[in-house]
């Protein structure tokens, strides 16, 4: 539900993008819901044991992901642009931002799941960027939110 949560948010989107993919949340969730809708996503893990796993699921299911066992700075080139770029627990907004300013400073949506400390994140995030934010309470987490970023600039 935590992860399926961001589909709703932007249920008209067809290309997403999912980095720090880990364990594949959101990432494996969202391919599983983007099947339905003819969509795809691209799930970026650098480390190989977790990409493999990633990409066990995806041919065990047929899902419409493709795995990138990379660096994500290392895929900047390597993958069509974005609709929406998803991280969950990758890190802090202000390095997460400077991980998806390619994507997001060309017109791609963020939606980033973050805790309780989220307006220190965003606070520390302003020093260096703008952006256009919504808050969405979190479906799962009475402390969590999901952030909602557009239109990412460098100050």
């Amino acid at each position: 539900m935590d992860s399926a949560q961001l589909a709703r948010i932007e249920p008209s989107a067809q290309r997403w993008l999912d980095i720090g993919s880990g364990g594949g949340f959101p990432g494996l969730v969202l391919a599983f819901l983007l099947r339905e809708r003819n969509g795809s996503i691209d799930l970026v893990e650098s480390n190989r044991k977790k990409a493999g796993f990633l990409q066990a699921m995806v041919g065990e299911f047929d899902l419409p992901a493709h795995v990138h066992a990379r660096r994500i700075d290392d895929t900047y080139d390597l993958i069509a642009p974005p609709q929406i770029v998803t991280a969950r627990a990758l890190a802090p907004l202000p390095p997460l931002l400077k991980l998806v300013e390619p994507w997001l400073a060309t017109g791609a949506c963020g939606l980033f799941h973050k805790g309780r400390d989220y307006r220190l994140e965003v606070e520390e995030s302003t020093h260096r960027w703008t952006f256009d934010l919504i808050e969405h309470a979190s479906a799962t987490d009475t402390e969590g939110v999901v952030l909602e970023l557009r239109n990412l600039r460098a100050t």
